[in-house]
């Protein structure tokens, strides 16, 4: 195995000891020094190979905590709503789409965003129906929480003023209690259910844009939303050598048994592939007003927001029990300050039932936080798995669904850290942006993507840029129990490396959304050179 030597750049190795290096040597899958020059020359032999950095910053293989990868490659190559200033250029974009389609072929992806357009509303079935005649249409907007349905969709799966609201969802109905095509979050399941999955050389394809783009953007590792279709496809390229990047899968937490059965606990597989962390759902989303919180929406006192049905039947914290009691880890996602505040609680009965063990629980988002539940966070052992693009973004509108006063509850980053809590980084791409730097961005910056926050949105709450870099490695490293070989550049763990065109650490923080990625080395290998 040949050796090679990085040098010549700036090499933050993310270790406190010695945070910045002169070079690295990689050799095979492996870092083997990290280190001066001098000290590099003493193991090298004669063939080994020079990389010269020309300047450029290195820093500790980026990760992402929170994507939806497979769906995320498919959004790369089907309908993109997300661009739409207007409701014209939405239908447009629409209509345009669907001429390409043949007659009775679904109409998915889509990503819009009503609080983009010049009017602020939902849109409704009676905007899509006349250029979506002969084609059912479901189409979501980017948070994933609310999709828009035609009337033909509607029609195949029965709704209409008679449905009932299910649980954990809404079907939005107007004056005469009509269905205006708006589901929120469970309701959804009403028409996707009749969508025919994606095939296996689909879901191929999809993986391969989603690769593409993660080695494009520096990212060395993946924490996955995952389904079963999506664990299979990754496994096929596990076996053909072809994952350019780690994945760490995180399946619904309705599986447990499946995986608990078998005796599989967290951390199960490769160090490109690992099972045994599960998903669940405590609420919906701010977008779509379903986040659930102790106090009523300001736009809609009497609506808290949406518990899921696993919550208000109780399978979750039973589930939930149980699935900790094998050797699973939990990752729960949960947007208002009730939902964190109630699986911040089931996560306390946790500890005190089961055994004690190394469970690093985590929840996804912990958008909402009350001033009290902070700390609970280093008490408990949970993990805030967090994505800063969507304070920047969330910022422009939120103040229209709390109010200006309960909007300083939103996205404590600061006050995490402060309090000793494990704080991680990622995009929920597709919902958001899969560059690590507009996240970066994000959390040192907090300015609003309206620029009406130039010294950012709760300014408190903005980060240092190496504890938001640390957001993108170590600590991703560690929510995924694999800190002792990802994260840093240190001796003995992979040579997962993201080389960027800037020094992101001294340059003015409003250029850091600018950066481009020049190199990016997963096990060795350099998957991504510009």
């Amino acid at each position: 195995m040949k050796q090679i030597l990085y040098q010549n750049g700036k090499i933050y190795t993310g270790n406190d000891k010695a945070k910045f290096v002169e070079c690295v040597v990689a050799q095979g899958n492996l870092i083997t020094y990290a280190g001066d020059l001098k000290g590099a020359r003493s193991l090298l032999v004669n063939d080994h190979e020079v990389v010269d950095l020309a300047g450029a910053l290195m820093l500790p293989g980026l990760s992402d905590n929170h994507v939806h990868f497979v769906s995320g490659g498919e959004y790369l190559g089907g309908l993109d709503l997300r661009p739409a200033k207007s409701t014209a250029e939405f239908k447009d974009r629409l209509k345009q789409y669907i001429a390409g389609k043949g007659k009775g072929e679904w109409i998915t992806g889509g990503d819009w965003d009503h609080e983009a357009w010049e009017v602020k509303d939902l849109p409704t079935k009676e905007m899509i129906d006349d250029i979506s005649p002969d084609n059912p249409v479901l189409i979501s907007r980017f948070d994933g929480h609310i999709a828009l349905a035609n009337s033909l969709a509607l029609k195949m799966a029965g709704i209409d003023a008679s449905t009932p609201q299910p649980s954990g969802g809404e079907i939005k109905k107007n004056s005469k209690g009509e269905p205006t095509g708006v589901l929120v979050d469970l309701a959804m399941t009403l028409v996707s259910k009749l969508i025919p999955p994606a095939s296996e050389k689909e879901n191929e394809a999809s993986l391969k844009r989603a690769l593409n783009e993660a080695a494009r953007l520096g990212l060395t590792m993946v924490h996955d939303i995952t389904y079963r279709n999506d664990l299979k496809v990754y496994q096929k390229f596990e076996r053909n050598n072809d994952l350019t990047c780690r994945i760490y899968t995180r399946l619904p937490i309705a599986e447990f048994r499946n995986l608990s059965n078998l005796g599989i606990e967290n951390g199960f597989g490769s160090d490109m592939l690992k099972v045994g962390s599960l998903k669940a759902f405590a609420d919906g989303s701010l977008g779509a007003a379903s986040a659930w919180f102790f106090e009523g929406y300001a736009h809609d006192p009497g609506n808290k927001g949406l518990p899921m049905d696993i919550i208000t039947n109780d399978s979750l914290r039973k589930w939930a029990i149980e699935a900790d009691k094998a050797g699973l880890q939990l990752s729960i996602h949960a947007i208002g300050d009730r939902a964190n505040s109630y699986i911040l609680d089931m996560f306390a009965e946790i500890v005190s039932k089961n055994p004690d063990r190394d469970r690093r629980f985590r929840i996804e988002h912990a958008q909402h936080l009350r001033l009290e539940d902070i700390p609970k966070f280093k008490q408990y052992g949970v993990i805030a798995s967090a994505q800063p693009y969507h304070c920047i973004d969330d910022g422009v509108w939120a103040h229209k669904r709390l109010g200006h006063e309960r909007i300083s509850s939103s996205y404590r980053f600061a006050d995490l850290l402060k309090e000793g809590a494990h704080l991680c980084f990622g995009s929920d791409w597709s919902v958001a942006p899969l560059n690590p730097f507009l996240g970066i961005y994000a959390a040192v910056t907090r300015r609003t993507l309206d620029g009406k926050h130039p010294d950012g949105w709760i300014p408190d709450q903005k980060i240092s840029v190496e504890e938001a870099v640390k957001g993108y490695t170590i600590a991703n490293a560690y929510a995924a129990f694999m800190e002792d070989k990802l994260g840093t550049i240190e001796p003995g763990k992979y040579a997962d490396l993201t080389v960027i065109d800037r020094d992101i650490f001294s340059i003015d923080p409003e250029l850091i959304k600018e950066t481009k990625v020049l190199r990016t080395v997963v096990n060795g290998v350099t998957v991504y050179k510009k």
